[in-house]
């Protein structure tokens, strides 16, 4: 929490312009949640204005989530073709992840901001899939706007309490966040039994 009030008392909204496209390209200096809710208790104190802090906030966050949407858009897919073998991801897989994104993904861009670790990559990720830049915009745009709004109005909302609200709230999102995990991976273990059960009766027939 030092680095952002040190960063705040020297370049006060520049922070948020310059700081918050880092935090969205993966580079989380300094961090977004808690320095949103500063950025909203320092508007509390009259340090900052409001709407040229919400202004701010918001435009280093399009900045950052657009940046990456195309740096996956137009690279992503020809590294992974390349490279993807050493990582064991495959443009066949990328083409099933599509489809389950087509279910879920707008879900992912409208909320994946409150949840750490996700919105550093959602934006890449819809980059890499060649999901609709209007599509793309619609949501992950208003989703950047809810999570600005709702971490800069905890700071402002409860002023001197800010960081007791804030470390409840992040405590749940993390739990949210493990919940999360553990889910995809029980799912992921699901499917590789369900494909070592099968592997048995597919060589067998091969062998007919």
């Amino acid at each position: 929490m030092e680095v952002v009030e040190d960063l705040f008392a020297q370049y006060g909204y520049l922070v948020l312009l310059i700081g918050m496209p880092m935090e969205l390209i993966a580079l989380p200096i300094p961090p977004g949640n808690s320095t949103l809710a500063y950025t909203g208790y320092l508007s509390y104190k009259n340090v900052l204005n409001l709407l040229p802090a919400l202004a701010a906030a918001y435009s280093g966050s399009i900045l950052g989530i657009t940046t990456t949407y195309w740096i996956g858009n137009k690279i992503g897919m020809p590294l992974i073709e390349k490279y993807g073998k050493y990582l064991f991801l495959k443009p066949k897989y990328l083409k099933k992840t599509r489809k389950a994104y087509e279910k879920y993904g707008d879900k992912m861009l409208l909320f994946g901001f409150f949840m750490p670790g996700v919105r550093q990559f959602n934006s890449y990720f819809a980059g890499i899939i060649q999901v609709p830049y209007r599509t793309f915009a619609l949501y992950a745009y208003t989703g950047s706007a809810l999570w600005v709004s709702v971490f800069v109005g905890i700071g402002y909302v409860f002023g001197n309490q800010w960081q007791l609200i804030f470390s409840w709230i992040e405590q749940f999102l993390k739990f949210i966040l493990i919940i999360l995990c553990c889910t995809i991976a029980i799912f992921l273990l699901w499917k590789w039994r369900s494909r070592l059960r099968k592997w048995p009766d597919t060589q067998q027939k091969g062998s007919e």
